[in-house]
Formats: C-alpha cells, sequence, structure tokens
C-alpha cells in the first residue's frame, strides 16, 4: 500500500474500501454511493483503477496498491495541477478523480483531451467541475 507492506487478516465480506479506512487510516477514497456508480472510492491496484466499494479485501492479497495519500506524498505533478486549476469546490470527488488520473497518466503520458474526458467518465462532481479537470490532468502530462 503506496510502498509499504501490510498484513492484516480482514472478512471476506470486507471490501478494499472498508479495510483502507477502518483498518490502516486511509480515508482519501471516499464513499459516495457504495455502489460502484461515482468513482469517489477509485484506488490503483497493479496498475489499474478500480472502485475499492466494490473490491472485497481479500482479492488484494499480494497486490500492489497505491492511494491518493500515496499519490499526494510522491508530489505527483497532478496534485499541484489539481490545486493550480481550481479542480474542485467541495473536494469529496478529488481524491477519485486524481487517483484515476494518475492511472491514466501511468498508462499514456501524454494523453489526448478525447483520452482524459475517457478515463475520467467514470466520475462523478456534484459539483460540475469536470472542465478544470480536463485542463489539470493535461497540464500535469507536460511535467511528466
Amino acid at each position: 500500500m503506496n510502498g509499504e507492506r501490510y498484513e492484516l487478516s480482514v472478512q471476506s465480506n470486507w471490501t478494499l474500501r472498508d479495510v483502507l479506512h477502518g483498518k490502516l487510516g486511509f480515508t482519501g477514497a471516499k464513499e459516495f454511493c457504495d455502489r460502484g456508480a461515482c468513482g469517489a472510492c477509485t484506488t490503483i491496484v497493479n496498475g489499474r483503477p478500480v472502485l475499492s466499494c466494490m473490491t472485497l479485501a481479500i482479492e488484494c492479497d499480494g497486490k500492489t496498491i497505491e492511494s491518493v495519500e500515496g499519490i499526494a506524498k510522491a508530489n505527483h505533478p497532478l496534485i499541484e495541477a489539481y490545486v493550480m486549476n481550481h479542480c474542485m469546490q467541495c473536494g469529496y470527488c478529488t481524491p477519485g478523480f486524481v487517483v484515476t488520473a494518475k492511472a491514466l497518466l501511468d498508462k499514456n503520458p501524454k494523453p489526448t483531451e478525447e483520452d482524459v474526458k475517457e478515463a475520467l467518465a467514470g466520475n462523478l462532481c456534484r459539483c460540475g467541475t469536470y472542465p478544470r479537470h480536463i485542463v489539470a490532468v493535461l497540464e500535469a502530462s507536460k511535467k511528466l
């Protein structure tokens, strides 16, 4: 998890989001819909963005997991780009957008605007800041 190794026992019905919050203290992945429809709980598991509310923790044994906290700790260019481009109002959706964008940039460091739109399409924002996310991701890609 974010470059650190953790060993813990989990119940078979616990989700990755439950374990991140309740057992490991990583609160960046948000519970918004709890049905896999909003993207606020997105984490990266073995290089792929996944909805942590829909992923059983037991399925993550031995896998590499990255959260918004790890992305921030690494001082990824996305963090500054999100701040400088005013990508958030309430901020609740921001961790999911940042994690999804990081997964895109890991796979495609020079995305087009269409690539960014497609990658972020599964993330919802109640405040309607969608256009700013695209600008921030494209700006961050220039710094990679």
